[in-house]
């Protein structure tokens, strides 16, 4: 793919059913992303929060590479600087990170709906806390994750060492940021990093399966994200408090009343998202 692909073309979107579709599309990289590419994806994700048509979102890439990391090669333009002033500052690299990475993690985190990751090949860097960062993972049995950083000198960015010692614990991380080695999809869904290992013609069948079952739900779903994203953070008292606002909001949505009354009924419900 050249470097003048249209960004459009970069990261495709399309939504059916409920279900948001977000493809990065640049395989002769390995989808490594560019900060263009990384702002499109940060954007789409906060539509989905919005879009009430939206139930779902699917996370997933064309080609080989989930996504390889950050495409270091792909920059934007330079800052006017003062004469005299140094190429880089204190702090410019911390607000790159906040600004970039982190961001893009948030998105995922904080999407209202919940995202399922497809991942189809090597998710590498901040690639592979992309897919780490979604509700639900699917991986091919080809892919491997690699917290690559350490290969670079760098320190793990894009939330990496907020999310691995929470899903899997403080050792296990230690060993993969430490090192640097390929963990297999088969490996990390022994860990509990990964949902679902099944073959690679199988993946999107298995996105669409399960991403038609999300898109199907009821609106009580948004609420048990939120509830269980704060409970990494939270003590009990606090968890419970949650617990309790999350219940009073959620009954007053339709779905909910939904829920109940076709259960009195005894009917299947039929969910709306609202």
């Amino acid at each position: 793919m050249s470097d003048d692909q249209p960004l459009d073309d970069q990261v495709l979107h399309r939504i059916e059913g409920g279900v948001a579709w977000i493809t990065l599309n640049r395989p002769d990289a390995h989808n490594a992303i560019s900060p263009d590419q990384r702002d499109r994806v940060i954007s789409l994700l906060t539509d989905a929060s919005e879009d009430l048509a939206v139930r779902c979102v699917v996370l997933t890439a064309n080609g080989k590479g989930f996504c390889t990391g950050a495409d270091l090669r792909a920059t934007r333009p330079p800052r006017s600087r003062p004469e005299g002033a140094p190429e880089r500052t204190a702090g410019e690299v911390a607000r790159m990170i906040r600004d970039g990475a982190q961001r893009l993690i948030a998105a995922v985190l904080d999407c209202e709906k919940p995202v399922i990751a497809a991942v189809n090949g090597t998710a590498a860097g901040i690639g592979a806390h992309l897919a780490f960062a979604a509700d639900l993972i699917i991986a091919a049995e080809s892919v491997n994750f690699i917290e690559v950083f350490v290969r670079r000198g760098l320190v793990p960015d894009g939330g990496g060492a907020y999310l691995l010692p929470r899903l899997i614990g403080m050792h296990k991380t230690k060993e993969l940021m430490f090192f640097g080695d390929k963990l297999s999809a088969t490996d990390a869904a022994h860990l509990g990093l990964v949902n679902r290992v099944v073959p690679d013609d199988q993946l999107i069948d298995l996105a669409i399966e399960w991403s038609n079952r999300l898109a199907a739900a009821p609106r009580s779903i948004v609420a048990t994200k939120w509830l269980l994203n704060r409970s990494l953070d939270s003590d009990r008292a606090s968890a419970f408090h949650d617990e309790a606002i999350a219940q009073d909001l959620n009954m007053t949505t339709a779905d909910a009343q939904e829920g109940v009354a076709s259960f009195i009924e005894r009917r299947d419900p039929i969910y709306r998202g609202w």
